[in-house]
């Protein structure tokens, strides 16, 4: 059981504390808040301390929570927050502020708030004096440049000239505030700030480690961005890049590193950056010779032996070029790729599981030129071979799980130099048939899609599509014909590979009537409401045109068509294993 302290503190009493020493850690990410924040932040705060602009009406008992603050102690005895740094700081930057404005007077209530907010900012020698130049704060985050301009507010209250910080931004937005209130409230001063810090109240949770700190604030929290994966990491190479004079190089490649991640990848859980590393980890397993079925999470994958793997000089080159080459994927770059390879990128992003994502990671970081081109010719072959294996797997051995024996030894095989053969795993042509034709393919199965995908692409004159367009499953004998004509003999036709086509989802919607002779015009835009009437770019649908019908045995035969295709495929690519 981990051990937490947890005791709600006013404001003044976390920051006044002599053992106060907080630290944004270097993994965190910059300074956020902008104006809006910081003005709801000031009305809650004040509306609390001059309830309907009476000062007389606050409650001294009453208290106003303004949230907790996650952190652990680190090697150093200091705080490292995990989370609450956004309000932390500009706290810090609302004491400052009202600090400078108690300078110049010398009321009793004035100068004794003032005492309070140095104890709060700076640390106190043995006798309680400030030492102004010792914050009980301090910043690290390795891409905000303008921590070191924050730090100085802090100490001296000077702001920089033509300064564009968003600290200064705020801390001057409260100096605003600050003089508003000052006009309209001259004799009672001092009671605002005196009420921030003695009726404001903040839950410091102080976890023993750093893992149980981001667990904690990853149940609390359901609003803000918990800290990911990668922003740990981030720390882990600034660090080894400050240590070689190049700390700035690292801030300018992350956050492009962001950027095209933040273009291109969205995973179902973690951060852009988070699927970065993972397709990263999986050519670092396979260079290591690890074919255990067993995955490491992904933070435990990189902390090992020190993080070792962050501190290689290639590491950072080697994520780059893995971005730009997924880039390049997602844009159809026809300067990087064949059309041929192109179209085969295309059906494996409607693949049945993300497997292909890493495998074809592994391929490239291994196979790359000094350019960061691939042998198109070879990656084509590629392609199709994991294609192939992985549509067929998942009717054969459903479920991602099962897919990894395979999937890891050919990515071991492809660091060793050698071609992707899935030899121990091939089919067996008459067990895999009867799994095929006894498959339910709804429209809810990810696979069901692969093959009519896999399938349009198998008609040479099908041009490349658009991965940005979206495309439906089509039932082209429609449910609506069935409930009403009940056509099919066999329902289970109905679902079957052989009714289904791929169709671009804005002629999907038109295209749910149940007279074929409508669907065919709607398929063709011979029959469209609005102006946009183009004919479908799926090219079988021109077969279609060539029906006056098409019904249940209409249906059987492209069945067949398409399980006999498939399984040309399979054997074309060596993956049907020879019978006994």
């Amino acid at each position: 059981m981990s051990k937490l302290n947890v005791d709600q503190k006013t404001i003044l009493d976390l920051f006044s504390d002599k053992k106060a020493d907080f630290l944004i850690p270097d993994y965190q990410r910059p300074y956020a808040w902008d104006e809006e924040q910081c003005q709801t932040l000031w009305d809650d705060m004040f509306v609390f301390s001059f309830p309907n602009d009476n000062c007389d009406a606050f409650d001294e008992n009453e208290e106003y929570f303004l949230g907790s603050i996650v952190a652990y102690k680190n090697e150093n005895g200091k705080s490292e927050v995990i989370d609450g740094q956004q309000r932390l700081t500009t706290l810090m930057i609302i004491l400052r502020a009202f600090y400078d404005r108690f300078a110049d007077m010398q009321d009793k209530n004035s100068k004794l708030t003032r005492e309070l907010i140095e104890k709060c900012i700076w640390k106190t020698d043995a006798f309680g004096s400030p030492d102004k130049t010792k914050l009980k704060i301090n910043s690290e985050v390795a891409t905000d440049a303008d921590k070191e301009e924050f730090l100085d507010l802090l100490r001296t209250g000077i702001v920089q000239p033509n300064s564009k910080s968003q600290y200064v931004k705020n801390y001057q937005f409260f100096e605003n505030k600050i003089e508003g209130f000052l006009q309209k409230f001259p004799g009672y001063f001092a009671y605002l700030p005196a009420r921030i810090l003695n009726n404001c109240i903040l839950l410091p949770i102080e976890a023993e480690s750093q893992d149980t700190a981001l667990r904690i604030f990853s149940t609390l929290n359901d609003r803000g961005l918990p800290l990911s994966d990668a922003d740990i990491f981030k720390a882990q190479f600034y660090k080894f890049y400050s240590s070689l004079a190049k700390k700035e190089d690292f801030i300018s490649e992350w956050k492009e590193l962001e950027e095209i991640t933040s273009a291109i990848f969205n995973p179902l859980t973690g951060t852009p950056m988070d699927e970065l590393f993972a397709r990263y980890m999986y050519f670092l397993r396979a260079r290591e010779g690890n074919k255990s079925t067993t995955t490491e999470a992904l933070r435990k994958f990189y902390e090992r032996n020190k993080y070792q793997y962050l501190k290689a000089p290639t590491t950072l080159t080697e994520l780059k070029a893995l971005a730009l080459f997924w880039q390049s994927v997602m844009q159809q770059d026809k300067t990087r790729f064949s059309e041929d390879v192109l179209k085969k990128l295309f059906v494996l992003h409607y693949a049945p599981n993300g497997m292909w994502f890493y495998l074809a990671s592994v391929y490239f970081l291994q196979h790359r030129n000094e350019d960061g081109l691939l042998d198109d010719v070879k990656f084509a072959q590629f392609l199709s071979k994991i294609t192939a294996f992985i549509f067929a797997y998942a009717i054969t051995n459903p479920g991602v799980n099962a897919l990894r024996t395979p999937v890891y030894d050919e990515m071991v095989r492809i660091v060793n130099g050698d071609d992707v053969t899935f030899a121990k795993h091939r089919f067996k042509h008459g067990q895999a048939r009867s799994f095929f034709e006894n498959f339910e393919f709804t429209n809810q199965r990810n696979v069901t899609r692969s093959l009519i995908t896999w399938y349009a692409y198998t008609f040479p004159e099908q041009p490349l599509l658009d991965l940005k367009e979206i495309f439906h499953l089509e039932h082209i004998y429609s449910r609506k014909r069935q409930e009403i004509q009940g056509g099919l003999k066999d329902k289970r036709n109905l679902d079957s590979l052989g009714n289904k086509i791929l169709l671009e989802a804005s002629i999907n919607i038109k295209a749910s009537d149940y007279h074929f002779d409508d669907k065919k015009k709607i398929y063709s835009g011979a029959q469209r409401r609005g102006k946009n009437k183009e004919a479908s770019k799926i090219r079988e649908i021109n077969n279609l045109m060539a029906y006056d019908d098409f019904g249940e045995q209409q249906i059987i035969e492209r069945n067949t068509t398409i399980l006999d295709r498939f399984f040309e495929y399979l054997k074309s690519e060596d993956l049907i294993a020879e019978q006994a």
